[in-house]
């Protein structure tokens, strides 16, 4: 079966990661799961596509909402990001026990992530 290239991850902004997991546990019934050796909060909804909250920044403003997608050849992603008039941001970088990513612009300048996640076991 080809891979389809689907949404994996969503990260939400937030100034303060409590306040976030609260109201959409309470909101919306996500599950949430706080990693402390991380320092990430993560959500999860039943049969959809799970997150996480990252913290507000300069450069991660509120309304910067980070999609994830997925890809079985990160290079060969990071090629045609290019090839079609994308621009790559951060180049290839590991996140421990989840997989090589890259982060790029597509051509009207919205951020998005591309994911190769490592094998399962």
């Amino acid at each position: 079966m080809p891979h389809k290239h689907h949404i994996s991850h969503i990260e939400i902004p937030t100034a303060d990661n409590a306040v976030s997991a609260d109201f959409y546990k309470k909101v919306f019934d996500w599950n949430i799961v706080r990693d402390e050796e991380m320092n990430y909060t993560m959500f999860s909804a039943e049969g959809g596509t799970g997150g996480g909250f990252f913290e507000v920044s300069e450069t991660n403003p509120v309304g910067n909402i980070m999609l994830y997608i997925d890809t079985p050849d990160l290079k060969t992603s990071v090629e045609a990001v290019k090839a079609n008039g994308g621009t790559i941001v951060l180049e290839s970088y590991e996140i421990p026990t989840v997989g090589t990513m890259a982060t790029f612009k597509d051509p009207t300048g919205n951020l998005l992530a591309l994911i190769q996640m490592l094998p399962r076991e």
